[in-house]
């Protein structure tokens, strides 16, 4: 783990320490995963203070507190930095820290995938050198602080996510950040909620590329909808990856294998053959994206190889399960029209004996467009051979009624208020051999009816 001098920490916050510690090994602004040794970060929230924390951070073994004047004064025997603003000190503590980095640092955006490229992208990269990552999706004005705080001084390559839902938010990322290689994966509708056009939103992506030195390096699909509005942003060497069309890496898949696919490297000529561990044309585009990286920092094609077919997607990203000989896909991480449509893709392409089952929840920060994306999605449901739908809540109803519309007949549709009624229709109705592909958003928490579906298994 790292180890920070308290100096340090002062000087890059501008604070002023109350009764030091001898060191600091990390950061933390949650008592319940902070370790020993962790500087905790009081800071002020709508729902609750991190300062009326800070007595159970130390207990944990918190090595101090960055903390307001005004708490400092009322605990004097405490170890706490004193800061203006905990916040800016967690980002200023942070860019102090990178200030020293040696590393290769590596953005990634974009709507859809980037956690998934980020992931991909630092295990190839780990095969050349000792690699940092963003902890799980840690993107944001406070996770990609602790993200690089949590980073090794002696890590060759740092490959961070960079995440956004609002205008402006990108580019002091970017900042703190300071990358030589960027990476955008697909841009679409998401988050629309604060964007006016998708066209709004691929400008927001592109700052990563705008924030690259004129020596880095760019990394794009040449198939991308928006590939040309960010190639204009791109100040420095651009490489380019698509399936089949011409580009700098191009796959062609196996159709023979799910997740099979050649890469032609165009500057060497070097054809290899390549498995994905994970399934789907979505997931052979970011694995090409991460490919391009890793092989501009000198990675074997041999050492690739392993590290994509060894691959293990994080959190509840197509997870596979089995209830009662029934075939359960759990990839309710997050959703998005785009995301959607790749998951129902990959889903219709998986084998199956049984009955196909779509259980679909709500796409969130979809702004005044969200009843028309909704019901998009179910008119494509509608078109999917002998598909079953399970919707749960009132964003999922407008799903159901979209598909409905566009001619699925009622009996293969099941509206359900929550996850529980869910589950129920699931365990009366699947027969072995079914498949299953459950997708929502985040917020919507759609793995509660695997949770809901299996406590009782038999």
């Amino acid at each position: 783990m790292p180890h920070f001098a308290p100096t340090d920490l002062a000087r890059w916050s501008a604070g002023t320490w109350q009764h030091a510690p001898a060191a600091v090994t990390g950061a933390s602004l949650n008592t319940q995963t902070l370790r020993p040794g962790d500087l905790f970060f009081a800071l002020p929230g709508a729902k609750a203070d991190g300062h009326d924390y800070v007595a159970a951070a130390l207990a944990r073994g918190a090595a101090g507190a960055v903390v307001l004047r005004k708490f400092a004064k009322k605990n004097p025997t405490l170890p706490l930095l004193v800061v203006g603003e905990p916040a800016a000190a967690l980002r200023a503590i942070a860019a102090g820290y990178r200030d020293t980095l040696p590393a290769t640092f590596i953005a990634i955006t974009g709507s859809v995938g980037k956690t998934t490229v980020k992931e991909m992208a630092a295990d190839l990269l780990a095969t050349v050198g000792t690699t940092a990552r963003t902890h799980g999706n840690f993107n944001n004005n406070l996770g990609l602080p602790l993200s690089l705080l949590a980073m090794e001084p002696d890590a060759r390559f740092g490959v961070f996510e960079l995440g956004m839902n609002h205008p402006g938010e990108l580019a002091p990322l970017c900042q703190l950040l300071r990358p030589s290689i960027g990476i955008v994966t697909m841009v679409g509708p998401v988050h629309f909620e604060f964007f006016d056009s998708v066209q709004a939103i691929a400008e927001e992506k592109a700052e990563v590329l705008r924030c690259l030195p004129k020596d880095g390096l760019a990394v794009l699909d040449a198939e991308g909808d928006w590939f040309d509005l960010l190639r204009a942003a791109t100040p420095c060497r651009l490489v380019t990856t698509a399936l089949g069309a011409a580009a700098d890496y191009t796959a062609q898949l196996a159709p023979e294998l799910i997740g099979a696919f050649t890469v032609t490297e165009r500057a060497t000529g070097d054809v290899s053959a390549l498995q994905n561990a994970v399934p789907g044309a979505h997931n052979i585009r970011n694995a090409l994206l991460a490919v391009a990286a890793a092989r501009a920092q000198a990675a074997s094609w041999e050492k690739i190889r392993a590290a994509l077919a060894a691959f293990q997607p994080v959190g509840l990203r197509w997870q596979r399960s089995e209830w009662r000989g029934a075939a359960l896909v759990n990839d309710a991480y997050n959703a998005s029209p785009p995301s959607m449509a790749a998951a129902l893709r990959t889903f219709m392409e998986m084998p199956a004996a049984g009955r196909r089952w779509v259980v679909l929840g709500g796409m969130l920060e979809l702004g005044a467009a969200a009843e028309d994306l909704h019901g998009e999605l179910g008119r494509v449901v509608a078109g999917l051979p002998d598909i079953h739908l399970v919707t749960v809540g009132e964003l999922g109803a407008w799903i159901a009624a979209g598909a409905f519309e566009a001619g699925l007949a009622g009996e293969r549709i099941e509206i359900c208020e929550n996850c529980a009624a869910a589950a129920a229709v699931l365990r009366a109705r699947l027969q072995a051999g079914d498949a299953v592909l459950l997708k929502a958003s985040r917020g919507e928490k759609l793995e509660r009816v695997v949770a809901a579906l299996t406590k009782d298994l038999p």
